[in-house]
């Protein structure tokens, strides 16, 4: 029988690690005094508690994690963290409950940006900043684990990488150990950070909303600290600094690495995925404007600014919205929708299928039908001119097979629970992608107050399941995963 209490070990000492982060928020409480100081922390002190008596309890089962270990653990960091993250909402807003508490931190951590607060504008800017903090943090653990964690299990976007897919990673060969990976990679995340709090201040933000949308920007999150979302501002110049942002935000973070490290933006032109992302985005904002415009919605200018905003937004998974596009002709906000399942980029901070899986299905789909025409013929797969084996090409079905099942079967369950089927299907959709709003009773208009308990649970779930890439979960219910 797999045994659990060596990974309990190790998620005891993160989560005593964990519990420091609250002292941030409890120092901008001391800012803005805004009487939630001892809120962050005694939710300190608890969180450091908990991790503590966790470790005792499980101090003499510690050994050297093995690869299986790896999936228990990821998964119980995530669902721990956000957990233990809920305690400033739970000692604040007694009223609040777990359920709710849970998604708007699990939505935080998971960078899927979806809410169930509403009141944003009045929250204590302390309360509204943990929000923003988790979703920074949340991004820069997504990169850490896409690009570090994931392929020494075997799975990930970044595994077809190691199939000599062009780009910088190679194999995550940023540098030769993980912990130099990652503090390479935070360097590159914090110094986007920086610059987009001073583009966002110079286009007129305060320094209180620059800090929390660069958060949200950079992890491609998508919280804001209004009711009304970037649309409270109604500035071109916040929604230009945004977008670029977000589209940095949803490349490849090795690549950012290595064009600041060559000092040229080379690596770009050899990434395939930053390629196709750019064409992608670039091709669907022309077509909606363009459709905008012949519908009468807008103009053609005014179609052009609010298409590329919100478009940029949900197609690489971040969530912010200026307008209420759930009322332009429902293809529009559809085929965005769509994009958010497919547009980010492996080692990015967003979810969805990632361009690299989308590249590698489009190219085995042409494959198959060139084999039919010529039986006899070799045709190797190839992705930016390199070759991709064929069991990455298998492993890349199977993965959006499940992937796609689980929005068939999670879309049912909640029609089954007494949502219509635009809500359940595009909440699904958004949820899984990490993407923010969907449509109906959780449109860019609303939020996901509304749901029912059981709801907003499998919400949560469907969160976690599309931030951990499916499979990390999914793997823990085989029963061949429990055997020795």
């Amino acid at each position: 029988m797999y045994k659990l209490l060596p990974v309990v070990h190790v998620l005891s000492k993160l989560i005593m690690l964990f519990a420091a982060t609250f002292l941030v928020p409890a120092g901008v409480s001391l800012i803005f005094d805004d009487g939630t100081f001892f809120d962050f922390l005694d939710s300190a002190l608890l969180a450091f508690m908990i991790g503590a008596a966790l470790w005792l309890f499980t101090r003499r089962f510690e050994r050297e994690l093995r690869p299986r270990d790896g999936f228990v653990l990821v998964v119980s960091l995530w669902v721990g963290f956000a957990a233990v993250a809920t305690l400033p909402f739970l000692l604040h807003f007694p009223a609040m409950s777990f359920t709710d508490a849970f998604f708007e931190t699990m939505s935080g951590l998971s960078t899927t940006g979806a809410t169930v607060m509403t009141g944003l504008d009045t929250l204590p800017p302390a309360i509204n900043f943990w929000r923003h903090f988790l979703n920074w943090l949340g991004g820069m653990g997504i990169i850490v684990l896409a690009v570090a964690i994931l392929p020494l299990l075997g799975i990930g976007g970044m595994q077809l990488y190691k199939a000599e897919t062009p780009g910088p990673m190679k194999d995550a060969k940023l540098a030769p150990r993980i912990a130099h990976t990652a503090k390479n990679l935070w360097y590159v995340y914090s110094g986007l950070t920086v610059a987009c709090v001073l583009g966002l201040r110079a286009a007129g933000m305060g320094w209180f909303d620059a800090v929390c949308h660069a958060f949200a920007a950079l992890s491609l999150g998508g919280f804001s600290t209004h009711d009304a979302s970037v649309g409270y501002f109604d500035s071109l110049a916040i929604e230009v600094v945004l977008s670029l942002f977000m589209l940095l935000a949803a490349l490849n973070f090795a690549t950012h690495f290595i064009a600041w490290k060559n000092r040229s933006a080379r690596a770009y032109l050899n990434d395939p995925e930053a390629k196709a992302i750019v064409f992608v985005i670039a091709a669907s904002i022309l077509m909606l404007s363009f459709y905008l415009a012949g519908k009468g919605v807008y103009d053609f200018p005014t179609a052009l600014r609010h298409v590329s905003f919100n478009l940029i937004s949900i197609a690489t998974d971040s969530g912010f919205v200026s307008v209420d596009f759930a009322q332009w002709p429902i293809f529009a906000p559809l085929w965005i929708l769509f994009l958010s399942s497919i547009t980010a980029s492996s080692g990015s901070t967003g979810g969805g299928i990632k361009m690299i899986r989308s590249l590698t299905l489009a190219r085995q789909s042409t494959r198959e039908m060139a084999q039919l025409l010529h039986p006899q013929a070799v045709l190797p797969l190839k992705v930016g001119g390199q070759r991709i084996p064929d069991s990455v090409a298998f492993s890349v079905l199977g993965f959006i097979f499940v992937y796609f099942m689980s929005v068939v079967l999670c879309t049912f369950v909640l029609m089954a629970s007494g949502l219509e089927f635009l809500t359940a299907f595009t909440a699904v959709l958004a949820c899984i992608n990490n993407a923010g709003p969907g449509l109906g009773e959780v449109g860019p208009a609303s939020n996901y107050q509304g749901l029912n308990d059981f709801q907003v649970w499998v919400c949560s779930l469907t969160m976690l399941l599309g931030r951990l890439e499916v499979f990390t979960l999914l793997i823990l219910f085989t029963p061949a995963f429990w055997r020795k």
